[in-house]
């Protein structure tokens, strides 16, 4: 298991809050996996979800308590991005500010390098 630099990936503490916390309500460690996945409306997709252990290849991000945790393929398409958790009038959610992305979709959970 590797641990990022500081400036690899950063989970911020709202986010690392809001991971605490539902994982808090199902009884899980606080463990947030982002992974990349080839589809959606740009290209490549964020994938978020709760892991219950780090495998041998993540690299790992620990703000507080929670853990952002990022497979070794998915790494080179999010370093040096931030994940944030925002709320807003048309909901809430995790967000990615990815400074490798070339474009993005409307709805930010897709995007093109």
């Amino acid at each position: 298991m590797a641990t990022l630099a500081p400036a690899e990936v950063t989970l911020t503490p709202s986010a690392a809050a809001r991971v605490a916390a539902i994982a808090a309500r199902q009884g899980k460690p606080a463990i947030l996996r982002l992974a990349v996945d080839g589809g959606g409306c740009s290209g490549f997709q964020y994938k978020f979800e709760l892991a219950d252990t780090v495998a041998d290849d993540d690299a790992v991000a620990e703000t507080g308590a929670a853990r952002l945790v990022v497979d070794s393929i998915s790494l080179d398409l999010v370093r040096g991005c931030a994940v944030d958790y925002v709320e807003s009038l048309g909901g809430a959610a995790f967000k990615v500010e990815n400074p490798n992305a070339a474009s993005g979709c409307g709805c930010g959970s897709s995007f093109s390098v």
